[in-house]
């Protein structure tokens, strides 16, 4: 797939990590969420040793856990880095043009493996993290 290959409604179309798709497939996200932790919150998580909530876990990974300078690397897999920024940044929908920039960024300049051709390949393909785009 190169650049000449996306559509107009591609590069258009708004991506997200659909929440509900985990349950609906016996799965859970706690693990997913867990693994994005930064030591001191999951040593606090530990000490504590309670059931953790999802929206606990995403509240702590939004207001403390992204700004360590290891959340994302350019070492991580992109869907990993992709599947981190979202959930830091609200799960808001975002452009596959917007994604990349933003990984570009947070991995350090990556900007051929956070292409927009990559990036579309590896979200439409996803059956791991539950990204989904949006639908209206």
């Amino acid at each position: 797939m190169t650049k000449d290959d996306i559509s107009t409604d591609q590069t258009r179309t708004r991506w997200f990590i659909d929440l509900d798709w985990y349950p609906q497939r016996g799965r859970s996200i706690a693990a997913l969420l867990q693994g994005c932790l930064c030591d001191g919150c999951r040593k606090k998580l530990n000490k504590a040793g309670n059931q953790t909530s999802d929206a606990e876990l995403i509240n702590r990974i939004r207001e403390c856990c992204n700004k360590s300078t290891e959340f994302i690397t350019g070492q991580m897999p992109i869907l990993e880095s992709a599947f981190r920024f979202c959930i830091a940044s609200g799960n808001v929908p975002m452009t596959i043009e917007e994604l990349g920039r933003q990984l570009s960024e947070r991995r350090g300049g990556d900007v051929s493996r956070t292409s927009e051709e990559i990036l579309l390949r590896l979200l439409k393909n996803d059956r791991y993290y539950g990204f989904r785009p949006v639908t209206d």
